[in-house]
């Protein structure tokens, strides 16, 4: 079993920036890939930004590529998702993700999730 814990949410102005942590707990977290999703009041959740293992391999949200940096710590078992240019749309709660899986869409466990809100 793995516990994932978010950290770094906040309000900031557009054009501002914020950066998430993910902690990993429970077990080891080598051969992860690890993902960031989202979901704004009455959306669905969706995909933002995914790392692969050991963290050479990244892909991201179309809305978010060239803003958002995900990265990852495997000596601390954290990932990051770095957050440049904040806009108003991308206020939601941010969700880390864990596959057992070194590169995979299919999440095995979640956090709780951190606010993100973003004034215009």
């Amino acid at each position: 079993q793995v516990q994932l814990e978010e950290s770094g949410g906040g309000l900031v102005q557009a054009g501002g920036s914020l950066r998430l942590s993910c902690a990993a707990s429970g077990r080891t977290f080598t051969g992860y890939a690890m993902g960031w999703f989202r979901q704004a009041p009455g959306k669905e959740r969706e995909f933002v930004a995914r790392i692969g293992w050991p963290g050479a391999r990244t892909e991201y949200a179309d809305s978010v590529k060239g803003r958002f940096t995900i990265s990852r710590d495997n000596a601390k078992n954290t990932v990051y998702l770095q957050m440049n240019s904040l806009k108003p749309e991308d206020t939601a709660v941010y969700y880390c993700s864990a596959a057992r899986s070194t590169w995979s869409h299919a999440y095995d466990y979640w956090g709780q999730g951190t606010q993100v809100t973003v004034s215009s």
